[in-house]
């Protein structure tokens, strides 16, 4: 732990609260993970392809962001980070592809981006150059014709490109709703052949990426090292919290961070976003004690009241209903059974089994080993509030 603070004192960047909850920016407010660190770039650069696999939230992205900013890769490799949750088909995760590497190559310089460039002979019309000459992958999803075709050129620039890459696509387990079925085989033959990179795929639907990495009968059976990502100890970040306060001039009652790492289950992002709230309410000299905890809290959900409101109000009678009775429950377990629909006046057990992978598929419910919750940890405590 102390060169883990040798290293935040040291850092230059300045920020006015250092509980980051809009991502990466730099070592000194990223807590841990050095083990996952470590595991993660010597993986890399001994040449294996990794599924990085955990829950949403635990902090997937900024760990990648992370690796790929240590010198031993950021030095030698050029590395891409492709988010593709909200990409409904073939052609929208290519486009994504496409457009992130162009974005990470432009300020390597002319040399770079125009060999990529050169290699996008089908998507040519949908680049577009600004007054200095630099480009921007200005295409639709529509004037991507041919995704197969653009995905070839893609990786045949990864395979001549003047480093190595590293790629990581973020949310992995989306291909699975495409249309085209035949994305992740192709995919996979890419990625087999394409000697000059290696691939993270990252996910946080556990049981669809275990499926895809595991199962025999999926193209990307046994083609990976599988990754676990699990929670950040509480005595790590409890003593990222008190350091931050205290290099601040600011005090914190270890108890608070006791309280919140139960209370969310030491889930990363809701623990960064409480502290973010604790530290603003703190002023310099003063202490954060435990009482302030629960006004914080109650802060973040009332900002959000809005939102809540409008998405339990868009949501189908029944799937409202089924959410609502798991959020009372807090974690479900036997749904289908007759008890728990008699419980909270659900019309059948059918109903229930019927509601459940739709607000799953939603993102509204997770399931882990039979047990499910609702997702949103701040919209579970606004549901036991307001329904």
């Amino acid at each position: 732990m102390q060169d883990e603070l040798v290293k935040m004192k040291t850092n230059p960047t300045i920020v006015d609260n250092p509980f980051v909850t809009t991502g990466y920016i730099g070592p000194a407010f990223f807590c841990d993970r050095e083990k996952e660190t470590e595991d993660l770039v010597r993986l890399l650069t001994n040449g294996n392809n990794v599924a990085l696999i955990s829950p949403r939230r635990y902090g997937k992205t900024d760990l990648l962001r992370h690796c790929f900013a240590q010198p031993v890769l950021a030095d030698h490799y050029y590395t891409f980070i492709i988010d593709i949750y909200s990409t409904k088909s073939a052609a929208e995760m290519v486009g994504k592809l496409g457009s992130v590497i162009l974005e990470t190559l432009k300020p390597k310089g002319r040399k770079v981006w125009e060999k990529f460039l050169s290699a996008l002979v089908s998507v040519k019309p949908g680049i577009s150059f600004d007054i200095n000459g630099l480009p921007s992958w200005t295409m639709g999803v529509g004037e991507i014709k041919s995704p197969t075709t653009t995905l070839d050129e893609i990786f045949a620039y990864l395979q001549q490109a003047d480093r190595p890459c590293l790629v990581a696509i973020d949310e992995f387990q989306q291909i699975t709703k495409y249309e085209d079925k035949n994305i992740e085989a192709a995919l996979r033959t890419h990625v087999q052949y394409c000697s000059n990179a290696n691939f993270v795929f990252s996910g946080s639907r556990q049981h669809l990426m275990g499926t895809m990495f595991t199962s025999p009968a999926r193209p990307f059976y046994q083609s990976v090292t599988i990754y676990g990502l699990r929670l950040i100890p509480l005595e790590k970040y409890k003593a990222f919290c008190l350091w931050h306060f205290r290099n601040r001039e600011k005090d914190l009652d270890p108890s608070v961070v006791e309280t919140l790492y139960s209370q969310f289950d030491g889930v990363t992002y809701y623990l960064q976003r409480v502290m973010n709230e604790l530290y603003s309410r703190t002023p310099e000299g003063g202490i954060c004690r435990l009482d302030m905890v629960n006004v914080a809290i109650q802060g973040i959900i009332d900002d959000s009241s809005l939102i809540y409101e409008d998405l339990l109000y868009q949501l189908p009678e029944k799937q409202s209903q089924v959410l609502v009775a798991i959020g009372k429950e807090g974690k479900a377990e036997n749904l289908t059974s007759g008890r728990f629909a008699y419980k909270y006046g659900l019309v059948s057990p059918n109903s229930v089994k019927s509601a459940v992978p739709a607000l799953i598929d939603k993102g509204l419910l997770t399931m882990d080993k039979g047990v499910y919750q609702v997702y949103d940890k701040f919209f579970h405590l606004w549901l036991l509030q307001h329904v």
